[in-house]
């Protein structure tokens, strides 16, 4: 912070420069998650006297780190400053604001600020409902009623939709403020029954609403709705959150129920979070000295001795079971140990072992985290052999990491790993980002090109990657040309108002001028 504080001073003195509403509402917010709050109310004191534009962002900063503070008086008259001045709230201002009143126990006064949103058109985003179900839920002094109804009324105004279409969308709302606020009621049973009919109805319970429902279940203890619920989250890839996910462990238990099933829905969670656990050596092939103290090792987090005993079984062809490898494997992803991770895949390859798509994924996923790619090309190449494939999205992002750490030629051969319904716009864009970033503009040039050639999509990210390697490498005159075509690309994108899912996949990888 203090560093942050000097650089705004000494670029005040600059020639030329003057600090706007968005480099003060920057410094602002520094100062609020500081803690600082006086120097924040000084510096918007500054704002004022200067006559700097104090916008919806400055005010929605303010009242937030206000509120934090502990001073909700603040917040309100800041609220009613800012409406005084004719500063109109966005759907941000709105559900920030919600939140102080709510954190604040004014359950009224924030429902009105909803209605009011309503009224003025500002549509409710995900943030507001989950602000909404967070502290509305188990409040008798809120009326849901009257909430879902001005949702129905915006709708019905802005939209236009038809009436099947609103009564599904009023529905979820419905449907999921009300299972909260059964929840705390402890109707557990009731709140079953909904959550099974929502689905019935066609309303898919979302992320949020799972890990509502599932830390309300741990508030009071009951798991059978929550084994339900993890179920329906396995289902449908969706996760919880880490601290969620400790409130479920735990509370599972305390009741002595088998927690099988919150590990496998949230695997990326267990292998971080939970202590590695030895294998019962009687449900092992042999007894071994060598596999007990292995376990013993790996239980104790003595991974240096288990590389050591690895590389002397490796040498002397001493077997381990697949269960006793996947182990050493997930304990070594967990803790961030890549070389140790390449040691154990090594000598299960060596000894003839098989690994699941779970470890493959589980490795690869490790080493782009790290930016460690030892004997990448052929890891993968054994992963195909087995008939595991990475996926569009992971291979992109490897094939670029690749470039990233000057690896070109790995991530070539990563592309031509592909199978030719995975070489898409992500893809190609990502071995033209790969080239680039790795020095090597005229590959990149050469990869779009053929792209093109080929009737591969040309994605906005795409121009991106493209317009940012060749600034970098100095190439102007292709700068300009391919400027030109992505302005007419965008032209073009824009009045048809519509891109297909591998293009949206694409802009979220690569619209932004990433290149190092």
């Amino acid at each position: 912070m203090q560093k942050s504080w000097l650089f705004f001073n000494w670029a005040s003195g600059l020639k030329g420069f003057k600090h706007d509403q968005f480099t003060y509402t920057t410094m602002l917010d520094i100062f609020g998650e500081a803690k600082r709050i006086s120097s924040m109310r000084f510096l918007f004191k500054v704002m004022e006297e200067k006559g700097v534009k104090i916008d919806v962002v400055t005010y929605t900063s303010m009242l937030h780190w206000l509120s934090n503070d502990g001073d909700v008086d603040g917040s309100v008259n800041l609220w009613e400053e800012m409406k005084e001045k004719g500063v109109c709230p966005t759907v941000v201002t709105y559900t920030a604001y919600m939140k102080v009143l709510f954190c604040h126990g004014r359950v009224k006064e924030a429902t009105e600020v909803y209605k009011e949103m309503i009224r003025s058109g500002c549509a409710p985003n995900c943030f507001t409902y989950t602000v909404l179900m967070e502290h509305l839920a188990g409040c008798g002094e809120c009326d849901f009623t009257l909430l879902t109804a001005c949702g129905l009324i915006y709708l019905c105004i802005l939209l236009g939709w038809l009436a099947f279409s609103l009564l599904v969308y009023v529905g979820e709302c419905s449907y999921i403020i009300y299972s909260s606020s059964q929840l705390i009621s402890g109707k557990y049973n009731e709140v079953l029954d909904i959550f099974i009919k929502m689905q019935e109805a066609g309303v898919q319970p979302d992320k949020a609403t799972c890990n509502i429902l599932v830390e309300n279940c741990c508030k009071s203890g009951e798991t059978r709705v929550m084994m339900k619920i993890l179920q329906y989250m396995k289902e449908n890839s969706l996760v919880l959150r880490h601290p969620i996910y400790a409130k479920a462990l735990e509370t599972l238990k305390n009741a002595g129920q088998n927690d099988l099933l919150l590990k496998e829905s949230n695997r990326h969670l267990y292998v971080h979070y939970q202590k590695i656990e030895p294998i019962d050596p009687t449900n092992l092939d042999t007894n071994s000295i060598d596999q007990r103290l292995v376990l013993n090792l790996l239980t104790r987090k003595h991974f240096i001795g288990v590389d050591l005993l690895l590389k002397e079984m490796m040498v002397k062809n001493v077997l381990l079971t697949p269960e006793i490898i996947s182990s050493i494997i997930e304990a070594y992803i967990a803790h961030d140990r890549p070389h140790g991770v390449v040691l154990a895949y090594e000598y299960g390859k060596k000894l003839g072992i098989k690994f699941e798509k779970i470890s493959y994924l589980s490795l690869v996923g490790l080493f782009i985290r790290t930016n460690y790619f030892p004997n990448i090309v052929d890891i993968v190449e054994e992963m195909i052999k087995d008939g595991i494939f990475l996926g569009i999205n992971q291979s992109a992002l490897l094939i670029y990491k690749l470039g990233c750490a000057n690896k070109s030629v790995s991530a070539a051969k990563m592309f031509e790993f592909l199978p030719n319904n995975e070489k898409s716009t992500t893809t190609y864009t990502a071995l033209m980002a790969a080239y680039f970033a790795s020095r090597n503009a005229s590959k990149g040039v050469q990869v779009f090109k053929e792209m093109k050639e080929l009737g591969i999509p040309v994605a906005l990210g795409t121009y991106i990657v493209l317009l940012a390697g060749l600034e970098k490498s100095g190439r102007v005159l292709e700068l300009e040309i391919y400027r030109k075509e992505k302005k007419q690309m965008q032209n073009t994108t824009f009045s048809k108002n519509q891109a297909s899912i591998e293009e949206m996949t694409c802009n979220l990888l690569f619209a932004r001028d990433y290149v190092s």
